[in-house]
């Protein structure tokens, strides 16, 4: 179903009163600029906040707490030279972490300005302590400008790391990055964190749509992107989604194939992006959107997850997003047959700085949203 019908068939639902609250949590924490939230598999359903500033800290399991414990503090380093989207961006835990402590993190760094995705090991004595000394750097993407880094990191049931990495910045693609396989921006990246490949610190997995293939990336595994913002497994499909952040006119969601291509920057979401004069040559096929939506209702969408909470028991497995410009949440319930998007929360005018940066779990499955206004919420249901 194209998004534009899906938009039609769900009319309705928009102009539904808001069905959810948001209250913050962990109000005694000092926290600035939360971008992403990760629990190691390991038990102790601890949740380690990163923060774009270059630290990590492990929150507190009593709300109230203001106690706070660093678990990585890189902030000596020259990781951000405009703040909006540099900085400490993802972080992301060894499957098997229980037993190897590893963890894997993504940042920017100055002078020359790139992206580095690296991993670590946990202090051999301290489960709180990050190891700094066991930094291993696994790849660096060279950044053209200050924006559109992405930054998600994630591991997928395969047991591969999925890296999300940005166009390079600036408007309208202009080093026609989405589209050429031989550069990394613009991609989502697969790579085998366990095993090498020649002299690269990483293996690739034998199914990389582009593996053995001249001219091509071997660790791409989706094209055609903008500024992922917000990357997740449908937990029970396996599928990968991801929010793109739109230029100047779309935001939109995509569910991510092996091999695809999602048209930028030749299109924006279902929309032709006007970005360059020349035409896609008639080998390449976009994947559409399976949901979009225009400048009337935001301007920068972040992703997003499929709830499995039971604080609103009306939105169980859907998925839960939001628009970083306008701070509204919406809840999308996607099926082949009919999709519907339902607003939930609509920002009022004493939360102007509420802005989404992420939407993430605590160790019971609840939603945690966190802001760009050094916050992190809760949802419950409006009454």
């Amino acid at each position: 179903m194209k998004p534009i019908l899906s938009l039609l068939l769900s009319a309705s639902s928009l102009l539904a009163a808001p069905l959810v609250k948001i209250t913050p949590t962990f109000q005694n924490q000092n926290i600035k600029l939360p971008v992403a939230l990760a629990i190691p598999p390991d038990g102790s359903n601890r949740l380690f906040l990163v923060q774009q500033f270059g630290k990590i800290t492990i929150l507190p399991k009593d709300r109230s707490s203001s106690e706070e414990v660093t678990f990585l503090d890189v902030t000596d380093r020259p990781l951000i030279k405009k703040q909006f989207e540099e900085g400490l961006l993802g972080l992301a835990f060894h499957p098997d972490y229980a037993k190897n402590r590893k963890f894997y993190i993504y940042y920017s760094l100055q002078d020359p300005k790139h992206t580095r995705v690296s991993e670590m090991q946990t202090s051999a004595n301290d489960p709180n302590k990050a190891d700094l000394t066991t930094e291993r750097v696994l790849l660096e993407v060279p950044q053209p400008f200050w924006n559109h880094n992405s930054g998600n990191i994630l591991f997928g049931s395969d047991g591969y790391l999925y890296i999300s990495i940005g166009d390079g910045g600036k408007g309208n693609d202009p080093q026609r990055f989405s589209q050429n396989t031989f550069v990394y921006n613009g991609k989502i990246l697969r790579i085998d964190v366990d095993t090498r490949a020649g002299s690269r610190p990483y293996g690739l997995p034998s199914d990389n749509p582009f593996l053995n293939k001249p001219g091509h990336h071997p660790e791409i595994f989706a094209l055609g992107l903008r500024n992922p913002w917000g990357l997740t497994f449908h937990p029970d499909t396996k599928e990968l989604w991801a929010a793109d952040v739109g230029q100047g006119a779309y935001e939109e969601i995509n569910i991510i194939k092996n091999g695809g291509n999602y048209g930028w920057s030749f299109n924006e979401a279902t929309h032709s992006a006007n970005a360059h004069p020349e035409k896609p040559s008639k080998e390449l096929t976009f994947i559409d959107p399976i949901h979009e939506y225009g400048r009337q209702d935001g301007i920068s969408i972040t992703g997003g997850l499929h709830y499995r909470g039971t604080a609103v028991p009306a939105l169980q497995g859907k998925y839960l997003y939001g628009d970083w410009g306008f701070g509204t949440l919406w809840a999308l319930d996607h099926k082949k047959e009919k999709s519907t998007n339902t607003k939930i929360f609509i920002r009022t005018e004493k939360q102007q700085k509420f802005r989404p940066t992420a939407f993430v779990e605590d160790a019971k499955g609840e939603l945690l949203i966190l802001s760009h206004d050094h916050r992190i919420y809760t949802i419950s249901s409006q009454k």
